[in-house]
């Protein structure tokens, strides 16, 4: 049986990526998209999945608006990561199809409501979608099978700010709220939380495109260079690996002008795969809150690991993966999939 998720989602690159993925695994049932502003705006963000969606012959998956602002902070947006649209330099077709008629909200209590104990809720944005369904059903926690979050930085310095994440930092009030709200729930059914101290270390480089289009039987064969001309197009024959190729591309370039190197930290799709396949991670029990009123702090995710608070756990931190693995993992799928779109 496949496991049906609830994919939330600021759909900048990397979340593209996790996108793929999702509709590349047999395991995964995607039983709707919700939109959240983070990355770039939420309804841009409608648009991105709705694109990606027909590129890949899945029109038929619900993508639902969500909050288009955080419930109390002024929405930042980062295009210079992620490019104008979100997509880097990709630039896929304008969608056919339309946003749902429901709201995110709708869409996260009245699919967990149909199917209780069986979805897994998957979010590589803000929270804060979540955060307002669980104003209106606060036994959500309890309904949902699991939660993975992409989210904060625990023992590991920042990339918004020097002790925030960006996804936290976009809205820390619904981080805290839903951190919150899923505590005393069993070991079992802890949110899995993968924060920078791991996904900073699934680095794409130029090869792993190259592996990725060979599975798809893609040509010309493309390694990117930090010497290509800015925004170098690709012409690989394969639509999904043009596409991607494009939108990784940017983000690319983007790290080097960052000192970080020419390849991409994709943090979205690990999260993805952790959700179908827990084992990619080993993961570690702590109690996370949220810091909300630090002059330089705001928005930083606090681990208790030792219990020093006196509260059990609420999470569990993916402390550690095999990063070659998991790209295996990763290219195998999508390079799959990708060959059946030629």
């Amino acid at each position: 049986m496949a496991q049906p998720i609830i994919f939330d989602v600021d759909t900048g690159i990397d979340d593209s990526l996790a996108l793929l993925y999702l509709l590349s695994s047999p395991e995964a049932e995607i039983l709707a998209i919700t939109c959240t502003s983070g990355n770039v705006p939420a309804r841009q963000v409608a648009i991105n999945n709705l694109a990606w969606l027909e590129l890949c012959g899945k029109p038929d998956i619900e993508v639902a608006l969500g909050s288009e602002v955080p419930i109390v902070a002024p929405l930042m947006t980062t295009e210079e990561t992620h490019g104008p649209q979100g997509i880097g330099h990709a630039e896929l077709d304008p969608p056919r199809g339309g946003i749902s008629p429901r709201h995110a909200t709708e869409v996260w209590i009245e699919l967990a409501r149909s199917r209780p104990g069986q979805i897994i809720g998957l979010v590589t944005g803000p929270l804060t979608n979540l955060a307002l369904a669980l104003r209106i059903e606060p036994e959500l926690p309890r309904l949902l099978k699991r939660l993975v979050i992409m989210g904060g930085a625990f023992d590991h310095p920042g990339n918004t700010l020097p002790t925030t994440e960006w996804n936290i930092a976009v809205d820390p009030e619904s981080a805290k709220i839903v951190f919150d709200a899923f505590s005393g729930l069993p070991a079992d059914r802890r949110p899995i939380v993968c924060g920078l101290d791991v996904t900073e270390l699934i680095e794409m480089k130029p090869e792993h495109l190259v592996r990725l289009a060979r599975v798809a039987g893609s040509t010309p064969e493309e390694l990117l260079s930090p010497d290509d001309a800015y925004g170098t197009r690709s012409t690989a024959s394969n639509p999904l690996v043009r596409h991607l190729t494009d939108a990784v591309r940017f983000y690319m370039e983007f790290h080097v002008t960052h000192d970080q190197g020419f390849l991409a930290h994709m943090h979205d799709p690990f999260a993805a795969a952790i959700a179908l396949h827990p084992e990619l991670g080993v993961t570690r029990p702590a109690t996370i809150d949220v810091e909300l009123a630090g002059t330089l702090t705001r928005g930083q995710t606090v681990a208790d690991w030792r219990g020093l608070w006196g509260r059990e756990p609420n999470a569990e931190i993916v402390v550690s993966t095999d990063p070659a693995a998991f790209f295996d993992h990763l290219i195998d799928r999508v390079g799959t999939f990708a060959r059946t779109l030629t």
